[in-house]
Parts: C-alpha cells; sequence; structure tokens
C-alpha cells in the first residue's frame, strides 16, 4: 500500500480544469479550426508514408486510416469555410489536396476520380 495520497484537482500534476475552461475560453475558433485540420493533415501524412522516418519507410503506413483522416480533414474544411478567411482556408486546401493526391499515388487501385477520400466535399482531384 502507498501512503502518497490521490491526486486532487488542485494538486501538482493534475489539471486545473477551471484554468483549462479559460485558456480555452480565450482561443478564437478560426485558431482552433486550423489546429484540428494541422493535426489531420500531419496524421494523414503519417498514415499516408509521407512523414520522415528513419529505416522503414511505410513502418506506419496505412491506407485505411489515411483515408478516414483526409475525409475528415475534407470535410472540416468544407464545413467551415465560410467561418474562415481565404487567408488560413487556402493553405489547407492546398495541404488537403497534396494528400489526396498523395493517396490517389500510393493506392494500388487507385479510386475513380471524385471517389477518392474528400472528394465528396471538394470535387474530383486531378494531378
Amino acid at each position: 500500500m502507498s501512503d502518497t495520497p490521490p491526486a486532487s484537482a488542485g494538486s501538482p500534476g493534475s489539471p486545473d480544469f477551471d484554468e483549462m475552461t479559460r485558456d480555452i475560453a480565450e482561443v478564437p475558433a478560426v485558431e482552433v479550426i486550423v489546429t484540428v485540420a494541422v493535426n489531420l493533415m500531419s496524421a494523414a501524412a503519417v498514415k499516408l508514408g509521407l512523414a520522415p522516418q528513419e529505416g522503414d519507410g511505410d513502418k506506419y503506413k496505412d491506407l485505411d486510416e489515411a483515408r478516414k483522416l483526409v475525409a475528415a480533414l475534407a470535410g472540416l474544411l468544407d464545413a467551415s469555410a465560410t467561418e474562415i478567411s481565404s487567408f488560413h482556408a487556402a493553405p489547407l486546401r492546398d495541404g488537403l489536396k497534396s494528400l489526396q493526391l498523395a493517396f490517389r499515388e500510393a493506392s494500388l487501385v487507385p479510386d475513380e476520380p471524385g471517389q477518392g477520400p474528400g472528394e465528396k466535399y471538394t470535387g474530383p482531384v486531378y494531378g
């Protein structure tokens, strides 16, 4: 048995949820959307085998997972297009298109134009 008392909300090393809520409340919605989009892009790149890896380049490659992440990114960008400025949206759309093209290249049997991940939101993607 340990003599250490359980961590409470105010103890060191445990989250202070009131402070976390205040921090979140201060973040503009555009910043939250962009952060989520960048996280989806990064995860999709890893699942497409695009992340720099030492040794086994395809260690994390998983096209089924990549498809889901790219589709989620496309849906997020489609839904938020009118909410975020083109200053934020343009590079995210470029990144999405790059991921869609990388997915097409990585697929043994590429999807028909318009059927790839996220293309129901973006329309067909051509190289």
